[in-house]
């Protein structure tokens, strides 16, 4: 097992040395100027190019990135160029919004999946099934620019149950919840069936059931428990799928996280404040995936074993 976390968390850094070298460049390559659009395109040259000094930007490209990943490793991210605030201060400040959005879709995501997986995978062609599956269908095939606009019209402009917009009470989470957590469940629910199904016909379900226990018990605790592991990796791997969608989604309810601020900074031409938010969520992705791995293999000894050998 030691082996097996060191050779993980190895696998990580280098990839997160990669991430932020190429968020870096990518967004170096993106047209525009930042002098430009802090000064404005009547400004002297002079004026000009004594920013461009200051902000460092006459430099060689290569040494901009070592200065880049030497403010990374003292989590300094620079300043804004439009508000003039410190990046990490503005992150810490839409951060939790992000984290409690993508909490709640993960929670709509679980409650709708693994009882339309469950309920698939025991009715196995039934009326049940095709039901089951058709919802599951119909989840993945709706993007949230189309689902969030359409639950803001029925639920808030029709019904007046919910808030429109905004992070100002409970209830304005569950519209944001729903849109995102939607295609997560309509996965979920097609992984826990095509996992279920397979452990359903395994010995040790047979040995449970000729024991007299009873159906719901066969499947909850027996089966469905050994059928978790690849819906853990499925979780764990579409968790930084939310924090992606959770651009989208935020823009149509305002939410105010990470994602509105990403587009708000690319609208502005704050380059340095999207440079940090795409690296956030990237980041954010790498070390969840680098946990599934890890959970995987606590939940699986054969992983661990395998690579310790």
């Amino acid at each position: 097992m030691p082996v097996f976390i060191i050779s993980r968390l190895l696998s990580a850094a280098v990839v997160l040395l990669g991430v932020s070298c190429l968020v870096f460049l990518l967004l170096h390559l993106v047209p525009g100027d930042p002098v430009e659009v802090m000064l404005g395109e009547s400004a002297h040259a002079a004026d000009r190019e004594a920013l461009r000094q200051a902000l460092g930007l006459n430099q060689p490209l290569w040494v901009q990135l070592l200065h880049f990943l030497e403010g990374l490793l003292r989590l300094d991210l620079g300043t804004s160029l439009h508000s003039k605030r410190p990046i990490t201060e503005m992150l810490w400040e839409r951060i939790p919004a992000t984290a409690e959005l993508a909490a709640a879709a993960l929670g709509v995501a679980v409650l709708i999946a693994f009882p339309l997986g469950v309920l698939a995978a025991v009715r196995k062609d039934s009326a049940w099934d095709y039901g089951a599956m058709g919802v599951s269908l119909l989840g993945v095939s709706m993007p949230n620019f189309w689902l969030g606009p359409l639950l803001i019209l029925v639920f808030s402009v029709w019904l007046g149950w919910l808030p429109v917009s905004g992070r100002d009470e409970l209830s304005s989470l569950v519209l944001p919840a729903l849109t995102l957590g939607t295609a997560l469940a309509a996965v979920l629910s097609r992984m826990v069936r095509a996992s279920l199904l397979e452990v359903l016909h395994e010995d040790f379900v047979r040995t449970a059931r000729a024991k007299g226990l009873p159906e719901r018990v066969v499947v909850w605790h027996h089966a469905l428990r050994n059928a978790l592991l690849p819906v853990v990796t499925i979780l764990g791997l579409q968790l930084g799928v939310l924090l992606g969608g959770a651009v989208v989604t935020e823009m149509v309810f305002s939410w105010p996280g990470l994602g509105e601020l990403t587009i708000e900074s690319i609208q502005r031409r704050d380059y340095p404040v999207v440079q940090a938010c795409v690296l956030l969520i990237s980041v954010t992705y790498v070390l969840v995936n680098t946990a599934t791995d890890l959970l995987y293999a606590w939940l699986d000894p054969r992983v661990r074993l395998g690579t310790d050998k």
